[in-house]
């Protein structure tokens, strides 16, 4: 008998699922996204905005980088060998790199469920497969001005992502 590689789909139902059957769903696993023309990263991108998910993870780099970068300058540059090294200022609550992923999982599952739950609008956001970002950037603008609803509905969802940007932002 073959055993997946560790970490995969079909072993983490490996006591679950029946041997013969834990082949087909780590398959099935693998295909979903390929079979509607997106990868899931692209699926996130078209519904969450990537421009958004870049900069809070570009932002939390980027500060980690600068924060780290400037306490060694300063320990270097004008630092007492007698004098202990500055404390650098703690990251906000709740704003690590696992925190930022629990969140945007949470976001994506419950978009997932509106979507299901409105078929009309995962019509729609399906439709905008294989077309080029500014068009469907465009496309969506006008779907979303002329469906209030819909938007104000997805801003909802979307706004612990917008409240994890705005508490982590330094």
């Amino acid at each position: 008998m073959t055993r997946e590689p560790q970490g995969s789909v079909a072993d983490a139902t490996h006591h679950s699922v029946p041997a013969p059957a834990r082949k087909h769903l780590s398959c099935a696993m693998r295909a979903v996204p390929a079979a509607f023309g997106y990868s899931m990263k692209e699926s996130f991108m078209v519904l969450f905005g990537a421009a958004r998910s870049r900069l809070v993870a570009g932002g939390i780099v980027a500060g980690a980088m600068f924060l780290g970068a400037a306490g060694f300058a300063s320990a270097v540059a004008g630092a007492d060998p007698d004098d202990p090294a500055p404390v650098p200022a703690p990251a906000p609550p709740n704003c690590t790199a696992a925190d930022l992923a629990g969140v945007s999982a949470g976001v994506a599952a419950a978009t997932s469920v509106y979507l299901f739950s409105h078929p009309e609008v995962n019509d729609y956001f399906t439709g905008l497969r294989g077309q080029p970002r500014d068009d469907i950037r465009d496309q969506l603008q006008q779907y979303m001005d002329a469906n209030p609803g819909v938007h104000a509905e997805l801003q909802g969802i979307r706004q612990p992502l917008t409240d994890f940007r705005d508490r982590c932002q330094q």
